[in-house]
This record gives structure tokens, sequence and C-alpha cells, in this order.
């Protein structure tokens, strides 16, 4: 049986409390499945990219990268490097850890040991899922979570049980018209994608995970950004072409990254 070239890509931005607990998770069971790492720094303004080169000096054996991105892209801007290292580089995968350290890699091992990725274009973890664990996440957050899953079943007649952990795992394939280069560059590109799932075809599967939040800084403002999500929500209701137009705010020819 062929092995895949799985790519692990984290995102980063000054989380340098958290960085470290994240590389730690990468033992001898995921680095099983995973063929690369690839960390990639977007324009940190606290000490996250030295934690990152200590860690990767005291463990030369790990096959990591650490990219630093010509500018400050935005999470999704983030996503976008990593995804175009994928296909440059010929990786099948692409799984994204977060750099904060609230999901655990290990959650995937079953559906990377029983290859359960390759029955479908993507894995999502939902952090709202029978069998899901949440730890120091509030109440008042866990129903607006719900409320807006409920919304967007409605929208794409599909079951959603999340709508952006920091856990994912993503077909290449899939990724290779990179319909998604006109998405939000910041924390919205994942909404746009459980849309475009819908909108394009793509064969997605949930699955449950565990997410902690203990000394994490969240970069969401929560009413504003509520506010957009409906908004997206209804103009893609009203007409699902809209997906395939602009919504970044400054458009960008080429994501790139230099590596450390």
């Amino acid at each position: 049986m062929k092995n895949d070239r799985i790519l692990l890509f984290i995102p980063a931005y000054n989380c340098e409390k958290q960085i470290v607990r994240v590389l730690e998770q990468l033992d001898t069971a995921i680095m099983a499945f995973v063929s690369k790492v690839i960390v990639v720094n977007n324009r940190s303004t606290d000490r996250t990219e030295e934690a990152i080169t200590d860690y990767m000096h005291a463990h030369a054996y790990l096959p990591i990268t650490l990219l630093r991105n010509k500018e400050n892209y935005g999470l999704g801007g983030s996503h976008k490097v990593a995804f175009d290292y994928a296909m440059e580089h010929g990786y099948d995968y692409v799984i994204v850890l977060h750099g904060d350290d609230q999901g655990m890699v290990s959650d995937f091992l079953q559906v990377l040991a029983k290859r359960y990725y390759r029955k479908h274009d993507c894995i999502l973890g939902a952090r709202f899922m029978r069998g899901s664990k949440l730890e120091g996440y509030s109440a008042v957050r866990t129903i607006g979570n719900v409320v807006y899953d409920l919304l967007f079943s409605y929208v794409t007649q599909k079951k959603i049980y999340d709508l952006g952990s920091g856990l994912n795992m993503y077909s290449v394939k899939m990724l290779s018209s990179r319909f998604y280069e006109k998405f939000p560059d910041n924390l919205m590109f994942n909404y746009l994608m459980i849309l475009a799932a819908q909108y394009y075809g793509h064969d997605i599967r949930f699955y449950p995970i565990s997410w902690r939040e203990t000394d994490q800084v969240s970069n969401v403002r929560l009413v504003s950004q509520a506010r957009k999500v409906l908004s997206m929500l209804w103009d893609y209701y009203r007409d699902p072409t809209v997906i395939t137009g602009e919504y970044r705010n400054k458009p960008v020819e080429r994501y790139e990254a230099d590596p450390v």
C-alpha cells in the first residue's frame, strides 16, 4: 500500500508561551504518519520565532521547517502559504494544527492509522460533536457556536458540527484548483471553506476532538465577527455564486514566506 506524504502545518502568531507545547506533541506515534512539519510564523511580534528555533536546534532529528510570511497575511493567508507549499512539494495531504495549543493532533491518530482520511476530501475537527471534550470553554461561547453551526447546517443542507477548529486535514487534490484564493485572509477563512464544500461538492466529514483554553489569547472580536459571518452567510444563501468572488480587503498576488 502506498505511503501517503502528509504535511503537518502549524500556523503561529504571538504564541511564544504555547508553541513549544504544540511542538512537543510531535511524538513517535504522530511522526510515524507525518512526512514533514512546517511552522508558518505570521510575523509574530513576540518571541514566538525564537522559541521555535530553540526547539528545532534541540530536536534536530525532527523534520521541521520554519517559514516567516513576507507580510502579516492573517490566519487565512498562512493557510494559503501552507497549501501552496504542499502542492509545490508534492504532498498528498495537509494537517492543520494551530500553534496556540488548544487542540491535540493525537486526536487524529485513529484517522491516520485507519487511513480514514482517504475516503473523504477533508476531515474537520469538531469541538461540538458527540465524543468531543471541551476544557475551559465558556457556556456562552459554546451556545453561540452551536447556534451558528445550526445556521450553516440549514444553508448547506449538511450537518455542520464546527465552523473552524484548529485541527483539520485536507486532501491536496481537493485544494489543487485553489478555489480558496479569494477567501478572507482573516479568521473567517474556515467559514468560507465550509460553504465551499457545499458549493463545489467536496466530501467533508467531522471528527470529535478535545479542546482547551488555558493561557491562550483570543484574536476574535466576537460581536463584530458574528455580524460579518451572518452577513456572509445571508449573501451566500441568496446567491451561492458569490463564493467565487473577492472576499479580501487587500488582494495579494502571491502568498510568500521565507525559510528561517
